[in-house]
């Protein structure tokens, strides 16, 4: 009885040693977002360095096979079948001899070598313990050709050294930080041009270091809103801009004055941005001041600005709370340019719009006390229009009575706008162009 139950609690205690060694590889994939079958190729490697340290040959080509269940091993060395086409051959011993009068001693004689060859022309050299004639080839697997690969089973061993033990750890400590910035630059490039969640974990100068969960981003100074203040353990949404692969992980560029970033935080909001039935045509931004942008819908019945809106504002709100107060003006998009030119000086009414399209320009005009209100403060009203319908805008103004009436005004079905934006601004000259 004693020797039944030994035999059992030692396939019960095999059997856990197996589990647990499965359950950390698997604790390990997870943990670290890395393929199963990465952490075994690392397993792989390690047993072969390892192997190779106390059992092989310098030069030799050892490859493991890594049992999962079992938790065992197989060795097997790895030989190419080549010719002289693909390796340079050592000269038989005796024919060097006879040669030797003949033989330019300043060169070695022991590999074949042709006297006007260049460095960029050599061939590796055979090596015993990697390289196989066709001939030694054949009398393993008589099928082989130039090429090939012939593996050879090695006796398997269970003792290792301290060194061969060291040296696979290395392997696998290197080989796991590999893949994982490898399984990092997979998941955040493809995340490159979304918004995501992210903390304040440190500033250095100028430069914003957020934790993104998995990995760092930096904010560079032209990335930031200028006048935002930003401290450690803030919470923050950030526009992924760009994902380079880096020696010490992904080098992640994130952005809060990108365009995009409005784009997104709408998709955010707006149910309808967000399933495509409202489209954001077009976007002008000076960022932390001032955004424009220009909405349709593809479907009849729906409103985009009030889609954008939102009951009592507060889906645009939430926008322009979450970029620091950035006053932001939606405004309905037209494929009349007349229309649409005169919808993005909103909150300026505008008499009248007449465009050069072989110039792609466009002179607005608009009562004296609506000026200021149509190039904005410092230009600013004027200059995102500019951009918004990529126009080159200019602003003129008309006093006298008798003047507006000879203008004819364009009242035929007038752009709706939503202005959530100062109405004030400085009046600065009558013609201002676009920057």
């Amino acid at each position: 009885m004693s020797k039944k139950k030994q035999k059992k609690d030692e396939e019960n205690n095999s059997g856990g040693r197996v589990g647990d060694f499965s359950s950390a590889i698997s604790a390990l994939c997870e943990e670290k977002g890395i393929p199963k079958e990465k952490v075994i190729e690392t397993v792989e490697a390690a047993l072969s360095a390892a192997y190779k340290k106390d059992y092989g040959k310098r030069g030799q080509n050892i490859r493991s096979e890594f049992d999962e269940l079992t938790g065992g091993a197989k060795f097997f060395l790895v030989k190419e079948v080549v010719d002289e086409t693909m390796r340079e051959f050592p000269i038989d011993a005796d024919e060097a001899d006879k040669n030797a009068d003949k033989v330019d001693k300043s060169k070695p004689v022991h590999f074949a070598e042709s006297a006007d060859a260049s460095e960029e022309e050599r061939l590796p050299r055979f090596n015993l313990e990697r390289d196989l004639t066709l001939e030694e080839a054949k009398k393993i697997k008589k099928s082989a050709k130039i090429g090939d690969i012939i593996e050879t089973e090695l006796e398997q061993k269970s003792d290792y050294g301290r060194v061969a033990a060291q040296t696979a750890k290395q392997v696998i400590i290197q080989r796991i930080r590999e893949a994982e910035r490898d399984a990092m630059y997979d998941e955040y490039k493809n995340k490159e041009g979304e918004i995501i969640n992210g903390v304040v974990q440190r500033v250095e100068g100028k430069n914003i270091f957020v934790d993104l969960g998995k990995s760092v981003g930096v904010l560079f100074p032209s990335e930031q809103i200028e006048r935002e203040n930003y401290r450690m353990g803030q919470r923050i949404k950030v526009y992924l801009q760009k994902v380079d692969a880096g020696t010490k992980g992904p080098g992640i560029t994130l952005s809060r004055t990108n365009p995009e970033i409005i784009k997104k935080l709408f998709e955010l909001e707006v149910p309808e941005v967000f399933a495509g039935t409202v489209e954001i045509k077009s976007i002008a931004r000076e960022a932390g001041e001032r955004t424009k942008i220009a909405v349709a819908s593809s479907e009849n019945g729906i409103d985009p600005i009030g889609s954008c809106v939102g009951q009592k504002g507060t889906r645009v709100q939430a926008v322009i709370d979450e970029l620091a107060g950035e006053k932001i003006d939606i405004i309905l998009w037209n494929d009349d340019v007349s229309k649409f030119i005169s919808a993005s000086l909103s909150p300026a009414k505008v008499l009248k719009v007449d465009i050069n399209e072989a110039k792609k320009e466009a002179v607005v005009f608009v009562l004296e006390d609506q000026l200021s209100l149509a190039i904005g403060k410092h230009g600013q009203n004027v200059r995102l229009a500019a951009k918004l319908t990529g126009w080159k805008i200019d602003i003129k103004g008309v006093g006298a009575q008798k003047d507006t009436e000879e203008i004819k005004t364009q009242n035929d079905a007038p752009a709706r706008n939503a202005s959530h934006s100062d109405a004030g601004g400085e009046e600065i000259q009558n013609d201002t162009e676009a920057k």
